[in-house]
């Protein structure tokens, strides 16, 4: 086999240009390595990137996935690292209210980071999980604080548990409870439950299942608050991408990774359409399981062989619609969350897949209520998530389901006073679990990856020095600490610094390593 090297400083191949990816890049483009990424589309961000639709009325702009920015700090620190402030680069909005609740049981909460109204708004519901409140704030604070040594660090074995830092964390973090149990604790309506546990949906996760550790993920939303980027969150892969490439990163788009290349279990190099190129070591920020399967041989793969990936507990998928609307929506809020009835039977639909759920959660975002530039003037964007099943063996049917479930999804928006839509389109996009599966290389359409549940969590997770095979990382929502934004930057960090230790790297090409002053800092002052 002959492979071309064109570089006698150490190499790294990046496959996929997504938030991982693109950390990962930024932050080893400041040692001596020369980093190339490999973006199988023609453009940046995964999951993360930005839907460009052209109309006869102009341009529509839609974030494909996550419309919640949460917690900067981490790639606020991410940018000091490459001697750039995040804010020279992104114009990040604080968003409150959050988010309006609305219970098909009957009420809605407008949740908001400031604590008096958050009670008044609390209140209305139950006085006494109002006064709660600053008790689950409190408790959830110094649950974040005792688990960050173990987000922030390699799980390369259960020996890492060990630990002072992790092993002091554990008992306070009542593993085997559910989330939905655990809130429990402060507050009996099951509505104001819901406020603060649907943030498992992040995690395509249900309440009644996720562990009660990702409390931290609504304490997270409360304490630090909610943003927007201007533009949207694919502003933030744009902004990445460009500090990358300004510190020497080779960004190839239309450039899929047909195959990676091993001499026994080690990663060699990388084979594409323009042919086969050396590589010290291989980042896969591609959906683990997806790339596992089709890029990496199963005969050398120990732990993690097909079979076995196949077995795997797996996140939920979702039903998108992205709407190009003539008019706007100006009584509805940048985000809405309808959370149905039955919100259990709902899960239990999901989680058998057997059929679209019949009377389904979903969640708007408005974003031209805050971001008018999204849409051509006159116009706005509606981005419409329905969470459904992921294909589970054979799957549902989506060519025969999707317009029937369309329909469903357009009646159901009336319940949050959006009616009159079908009439205003003018431009849309519909992404079903086969869209996500076949034309995102999602693994069986899991938009969210790998459940996070107790043994598919820290090391048992696929790890970020990935054990199967040398020379080969991996970065995002497939490995460690999990799936989300805030996480997959931190992913990029632990490997980053990883590849780092294990080549040699020589570090500190950024001439600005000084953290500016923090603008964001807690919302929740009156708790802190």
């Amino acid at each position: 086999m002959s492979m071309t090297s064109r570089s006698s400083r150490p190499r790294i191949a990046i496959v996929g240009a997504g938030p991982g990816g693109l950390a990962a890049a930024m932050l080893l483009a400041q040692t001596d390595a020369s980093v190339t990424i490999f973006e199988r589309l023609d453009h940046i961000g995964g999951r993360s990137a930005t839907i460009k639709a052209r109309s006869q009325a102009g341009m529509f702009r839609f974030d494909t996935g996550p419309t919640f920015f949460l917690y900067p700090r981490i790639l606020a620190e991410i940018f000091v690292a490459c001697g750039r402030r995040l804010e020279d680069h992104l114009d990040l909005i604080r968003i409150d209210p959050q988010y309006r609740l609305v219970f098909e049981e009957g009420g809605e909460i407008r949740a908001t980071s400031d604590a008096a109204d958050m009670a008044r708004e609390i209140a209305r519901f139950s006085p006494d999980d109002a006064a709660a409140v600053s008790r689950f704030m409190a408790d959830n604070r110094a649950k974040l604080a005792a688990f960050r040594p173990a987000l922030e660090s390699p799980m390369n074995s259960a020996l890492d548990l060990l630990r002072p830092g992790v092993l002091k964390a554990l008992p306070g973090l009542r593993p085997h409870q559910s989330l939905d149990r655990y809130l429990a604790r402060y507050f009996k309506d099951e509505r104001v439950r819901l406020a603060f546990s649907f943030q498992s949906k992040y995690l395509g996760m249900s309440p009644f299942r996720c562990p009660s550790l990702f409390s931290i993920l609504a304490f997270i939303e409360y304490e630090f608050g909610v943003w927007h980027p201007r533009g949207g969150c694919g502003a933030v892969m744009t902004a990445m991408a460009r500090v990358a490439e300004d510190a020497g990163v080779d960004l190839r788009l239309g450039a899929p990774v047909q195959e990676i290349l091993f001499d026994g279990r080690r990663a060699v190099g990388i084979r594409s359409a323009r042919g086969t190129e050396r590589f010290d070591a291989v980042v896969v920020n591609a959906d683990f399981a997806q790339a596992m399967t089709t890029l990496v041989p199963d005969s050398i793969r120990r732990r993690w062989p097909d079979r076995r990936i196949a077995t795997r507990k797996f996140s939920c998928s979702t039903f998108m619609m992205y709407l190009g609307l003539e008019g706007d929506v100006p009584d509805l809020d940048h985000h809405t969350i309808y959370l149905s009835r039955d919100y259990r039977h709902n899960f239990t639909e999901i989680e058998q897949g057997l059929a679209p759920p019949a009377n389904p959660s979903f969640y708007v975002q408005n974003a031209c209520v805050t971001d008018p530039d999204l849409a051509p003037p006159g116009h706005s964007t509606l981005y419409v998530l329905v969470p459904v099943a992921r294909r589970i063996g054979a799957g549902i049917d989506w060519d025969a389901n999707r317009d029937s479930f369309r329909r469903l999804a357009l009646e159901r928006l009336q319940r949050i006073g959006i009616r009159d839509v079908e009439r205003r389109i003018r431009f849309e996009k519909i992404l079903t679990p086969t869209n996500w599966e076949h034309d995102l290389n999602v693994y069986t359409g899991a938009t969210f990856n790998l459940a996070h549940n107790l043994g598919q969590m820290l090391h048992m997770r696929p790890r970020n020095r990935f054990e199967d095979l040398d020379g080969v990382y991996l970065v995002g929502g497939g490995t460690h600490p999990g799936s989300g934004l805030p996480v997959i930057f931190e992913s990029a960090r632990i490997t980053s610094k990883l590849i780092t230790q294990d080549l040699g790297l020589t570090a500190g090409r950024a001439t600005d390593t000084s953290l500016p002053a923090d603008p964001y800092q807690p919302a929740l002052k009156e708790v802190v």
